[in-house]
């Protein structure tokens, strides 16, 4: 167990390397990088001014050139100086190997844009990501389970054909199509205004009561968490349900009811514990689906200030230092879980052993 849980860490090292090198190396052949974006932003400003400027000469009758030393172009040395503030005067290889050296003491820089460390930013961030994340990882566990059971113990029903065609519906409906049709039907867009339009909280939240307070958050949470719950809900059902069948043909099944137990011992006393083992174990893996897939898109329809929206500001912007940061913490994180999921199923079930893949 020791030597494979080493070897998998030692494997997120090259698995990190490879994830900031492909997109350090993309990044480099993008246009308009940070430096780019603030000429053109000073270019525009210089011709307004010269706009503003002629304009005010032809009304006086002169059409002398424009005295505005923007109109003329940004001067070379002005440029070399925002490109060695932004470390590009330095060659590609030389800024990668940097980054990796300062990403090993979580040392991400600071923001082009912000005047904040990434680090600070990415704290700030954080818990509006997990939050949802855990939240919607629950409200699925706590509705899939239940019915996927019962559509296990149903299968070939009425109900288990019908309650398939909706998950089936559910699963195909894009997260961001589901979240804008919440917001048209419960968000006062054209039917009822049930629920807040944006944010987590409402404004004065600080001088609410504690239980104002947590009645402020589950409102204003309960259109994201739903929104990114409906595609996790969907999967886990069937999950659960082909688990349970998956167990209930086994030969133990047979021999217990041919020994005389009745159905609910055989279900409750050996099927559920075996079928739960893939369901539970897959609790972390579940969360960090969310976290990714959901968390972009929730954030962006639904106005959350977390980390999924502010690595996709970082990449509009190319604000470089946020975006890396954002990368290397969403890479990190989920190779981290995905080692805690692999535990899981040893916690779960002793029987399970990693000594076999350490040869």
């Amino acid at each position: 167990m020791g030597a494979y849980i080493l070897r998998r860490l030692l494997l997120m090292i090259p698995t990190i390397l490879g994830i900031l090198l492909i997109n350090f190396t993309l990044v480099q052949f993008v246009p308009g990088g940070p430096v780019e974006q603030i000429l053109a932003q000073l270019e525009n400003e210089a011709s307004a001014t010269d706009r503003i400027s002629g304009g005010s000469n032809e009304a006086g009758g002169s059409r002398g050139e424009s005295s505005y030393q923007g109109a003329r172009g940004l001067p070379k040395e002005f440029i070399e100086d925002l490109e060695k503030e932004f470390g590009f005067d330095k060659p590609p290889v030389e800024r990668f190997l940097n980054m990796l050296k300062n990403y090993l003491v979580f040392d991400f820089g600071e923001s082009y844009f912000r005047s904040i460390s990434v680090v600070d930013l990415i704290l700030e961030k954080m818990p509006v990501s997990i939050t949802l994340g855990l939240w919607s990882t629950l409200l699925a566990y706590l509705v899939s389970i239940p019915l996927g059971i019962k559509k296990a113990v149903r299968d070939g029903s009425k109900f288990d054909s019908w309650s398939t065609g909706i998950i089936i519906m559910a699963y195909a409906i894009p997260g961001f199509l589901f979240a804008i049709l919440l917001l048209v039907l419960f968000a006062g867009g054209s039917y009822v205004q049930w629920f807040p339009l944006r944010g987590l909280t409402s404004d004065g939240f600080e001088d609410f009561t504690l239980f104002a307070k947590i009645k402020d958050y589950f409102w204003h949470a309960a259109l994201p968490v739903i929104a990114s719950t409906i595609a996790a809900f969907a999967s886990l059902t069937l999950l659960t349900k082909n688990s349970f069948l998956d167990e209930i043909g086994k030969q133990y099944v047979t021999t217990a009811r041919a020994k005389g137990l009745s159905d609910g011992k055989v279900f409750y006393g050996h099927v559920f514990r075996n079928a739960m083992l893939i369901v539970i174990a897959g609790f972390p893996s579940a969360f960090i689906g969310v976290f990714f897939g959901a968390s972009l898109i929730i954030e962006i329809v639904f106005s959350l200030d977390g980390l999924g929206r502010l690595g996709y500001e970082a990449a509009v912007t190319r604000d470089y230092p946020v975006f890396f940061g954002t990368l290397y913490v969403f890479g990190l994180m989920g190779l981290i879980i995905n080692l805690i999921s692999d535990l899981t199923y040893v916690w779960i079930d002793p029987r399970i052993d990693f000594k076999s893949r350490d040869t």
